[in-house]
């Protein structure tokens, strides 16, 4: 919000400007009605493995992260480039494997992966497209430039949030949306809802789209019962859906109805008991059948994980390069790959400086973040490592952005990130924003809600 002189930066003027004027108790009765307000709404998410209750509401902050427009330019042109490459490698992976043949990413790095599906092997998914619904997450470190942390491939989640988020600060701060441009989030369910359409199988017009969930349990229930509300389709679990001469149906009150386009918010090991994992109650018999035979439309494509998986991220500027004949506009974290004699020397060396993580972990677990752990979990993570090392990666620890965040003594800087949220059909939308986490526990680098994080709104200013 203030550059290294004191001074306010010019896209945060007009809100610097309203926290002045505004007397301490207003802001402080507008942030307890966001909170009530999210409480009656149910905006909560789970926590798995906790004793005290796994139902939590998301700390929500009412300071907004503001991005400028040419900011914001350069960061759209770099998603939709980096999604672009990615789509292209998901193809080509299942596909002729020629970015393989080529030695441009190992071999044995893809096709051993756990991620990789072979039952992919030589399908022809809808326009080409594996990952519909992307989310990449965004640092911006102390030199002011921006870093793809990870790319979410499979099932990103928080959109839900973004929109939540954006509904709020428009109730509680609407003066500020009629003195600036700030371009709108609200669109994105109906952005959702057309690329879902297109991607349903040729000769439907007026296709039936659901959102297949595992349940109530899961730690983003809220966000698919949100997101079917917003776009009018049907939320389905597993035992809703049966399969009939490849052919996918609904039950309904009203009898069997078909469905052609699924948008599925479970792991590709849980979708089809007779192809994936077989004890599997969440999935649906038949469906990669259904799948692979045209009848219906998978989104995310099964396999997208490979695309994902923090092993093969160090290779995306290379997957850029290779496909689009382009220099990558969004830069890597640097990366050690523990699988090599020297990185893993390197990182053992080095872990009291280094954050490592696991090449399939998720939601801030499963990872050592050096400079902020003890000597004991720095021991225990390298017996870790030692075990199975190419089970992890290691990246330096950047200086993390902050963002002037709401806690008990006041405002005060806090760590955050960003995950924009980018939708690919016939064309690829990305959304104007995203998600900001941040990082609510002083000096903490793990923005994860599961780790104690909250979020703030993201404005991207227009013009």
């Amino acid at each position: 919000m203030r550059a290294a002189d004191g001074d306010v930066r010019p896209h945060y003027h007009a809100f610097d400007d309203w926290l002045q004027q505004t007397p301490a108790p207003a802001v402080e009765h507008k942030r307890r009605e966001a909170e009530i307000s999210f409480h009656r709404v149910g905006i909560t998410f789970s926590v798995y493995g906790e004793e005290s209750g796994s139902e939590r509401l998301i700390p929500f902050d009412l300071v907004p992260r503001i991005v400028p427009a040419a900011e914001w330019r350069m960061l759209e042109a770099g998603l939709r480039q980096r999604v672009h490459a990615l789509n292209l490698f998901l193809g080509d992976v299942y596909g002729e494997q020629r970015i393989l043949r080529d030695g441009k990413v190992p071999q044995s790095l893809v096709l051993d992966n756990e991620a990789y599906r072979h039952e992919m092997r030589g399908l022809q998914v809808p326009g080409g497209v594996y990952s519909h619904i992307s989310g990449i997450d965004l640092v911006r470190a102390g030199d002011g430039e921006y870093y793809v942390l990870e790319d979410n491939l499979r099932v990103p989640s928080g959109v839900s949030y973004m929109l939540e988020n954006r509904r709020m600060m428009t109730r509680l701060i609407p003066e500020l949306f009629a003195r600036q441009q700030i371009a709108p989030v609200e669109r994105y369910p109906d952005a959702l809802q057309e690329i879902l359409r297109q991607a349903a199988p040729p000769g439907i017009d007026n296709p039936t789209v659901a959102i297949l969930t595992p349940g109530s349990a899961n730690s983003a229930y809220f966000e698919h019962a949100f997101l079917a509300q917003q776009m009018g389709v049907e939320l389905v679990e597993g035992a809703d859906l049966f399969v009939r001469d490849d052919t996918v149906y609904m039950r309904t009150t009203r009898g069997a109805q078909r469905v052609h386009v699924i948008y599925r918010r479970i792991n590709d090991d849980f979708l089809d008991p007779t192809v994936f994992r077989p004890e599997s109650l969440l999935g649906v018999p038949g469906l990669f059948n259904a799948y692979r035979a045209g009848r219906v439309t998978l989104a995310n494509a099964p396999g997208t994980g490979v695309g994902d998986d923090k092993s093969v991220y160090p290779y995306v500027p290379e997957m850029i390069r290779f496909y689009l004949s382009e220099e990558p506009i969004l830069h890597n974290v640097p990366t050690y790959q523990l699988r090599n004699p020297d990185d893993l020397r390197y990182t053992l060396d080095n872990l009291a400086e280094l954050v490592v993580k696991e090449v399939h972990g998720a939601g801030g677990y499963g990872m050592l973040v050096g400079p902020a752990a003890s000597k004991a979990e720095i021991e225990e993570f390298r017996r870790r490592i030692l075990a199975t090392p190419d089970n992890y990666i290691a990246q330096p620890t950047l200086s993390l952005s902050t963002c002037p965040t709401f806690v008990e003594s006041g405002l005060a800087p806090r760590h955050i990130d960003l995950r924009p949220y980018i939708l690919c059909g016939r064309r690829i939308h990305v959304m104007p924003g995203g998600l900001t986490r941040v990082a609510l526990r002083e000096g903490s680098l793990v923005v994860n809600s599961s780790q104690g994080g909250g979020t703030k709104d993201t404005w991207v200013l227009e013009g």
